[in-house]
């Protein structure tokens, strides 16, 4: 079927190529013309703004796939869709956008006569090869339009149809939530092997792990890999950003009175990650040397 994207970064491009190779005809929109021009020679019909997105458009209704980062972007760009596509139209939102504001968006697309899917999208710059799994939500006869999509991106059984407006990116969140605490766990648990008495070759543990263990995952292959590029990772910075998912499971849990202490933990380890030296571990340090002289000064420069 032919369907519109909009944005091509990582994803978005290779989500592109996904589709052309599945048999789709996609019509391609960034705002870099660079990007534009290697979706086209991918085999995509490249566009010049939204309103030539719409306007090549051909097949009834229209389907838009929105790849733009959260907050401001998806909204601007659902937005002036709604406007350009009118009634009947169709728009997919595969980015991390909070549940809520996606369902603010799809109460005022639907005021247009425009349906908003949700499609919560995991994969990252390995979904070209692996396929993405998807969780989407919305309406039930416009998702079934658009399941040829879906499925072409998805590998098998990585689709699923999960539930009403919202429900794709409520699941997208937790997931991301629980990969937070996957990450801590696997960053604790290397840290102190490599702390140990012992001279463990950590790339090979991870590769042991891999079969048959009970902590065997996707996550642990990539470990791998990491190790085989960069044995001690010298040449990675320990500073861990978060896109928002983690701190909206974390909102919900609460919102809901439901424990999460894992993830609520991993989220905060990795704001700890970005500071080059806690203040709060200075006020610990200098409460120390108050009640019992242990202290260690701080380095000078000059």
């Amino acid at each position: 079927m032919q369907l519109g994207m909009v944005g091509l970064g990582k994803m978005g491009n290779y989500m592109t190529q996904r589709l052309i190779g599945g048999g789709h005809q996609v019509v391609a929109y960034d705002r870099d013309a660079g990007a534009v021009k290697s979706a086209a020679t991918a085999g995509a019909t490249g566009a010049s703004s939204l309103e030539d997105l719409v306007a090549k458009l051909s097949e009834k209704p229209p389907v838009v796939w929105v790849m733009v980062p959260a907050g401001a972007p998806t909204d601007h760009t659902i937005t002036q869709l709604a406007g350009l596509l009118g009634t009947g139209g169709v728009i997919i939102d595969g980015g991390n956008t909070n549940y809520k504001d996606g369902l603010r968006l799809y109460d005022a697309c639907k005021a247009k006569g425009v349906s908003l899917i949700d499609a919560g999208t995991s994969g990252g710059v390995w979904g070209l090869k692996e396929g993405y799994c998807l969780m989407v939500g919305g309406d039930d006869q416009q998702v079934a339009h658009c399941e040829p999509i879906f499925l072409t991106l998805a590998p098998p059984k990585g689709y699923a149809h999960v539930g009403p407006a919202g429900a794709g990116h409520f699941s997208k969140m937790v997931h991301n939530g629980i990969e937070y605490g996957l990450l801590q766990a696997y960053g604790e648990g290397f840290e102190i092997l490599k702390a140990s008495q012992y001279a463990y070759d950590l790339g090979q543990l991870a590769e042991l792990w891999g079969h048959g263990s009970v902590v065997r995952s996707w996550l642990l292959e990539l470990l791998v890999l990491a190790f085989r590029q960069d044995p001690g990772l010298k040449d990675i910075r320990g500073y861990v950003d978060d896109t928002g998912e983690g701190r909206w499971t974390v909102e919900a849990a609460i919102d809901e009175n439901v424990p999460a202490p894992v993830i609520t933990l991993s989220l905060l380890a990795r704001m700890a990650s970005r500071q080059d030296e806690s203040f709060s571990a200075k006020v610990i340090a200098a409460l120390r040397n108050q009640f019992g002289g242990h202290a260690v000064k701080a380095e000078t420069h000059g």
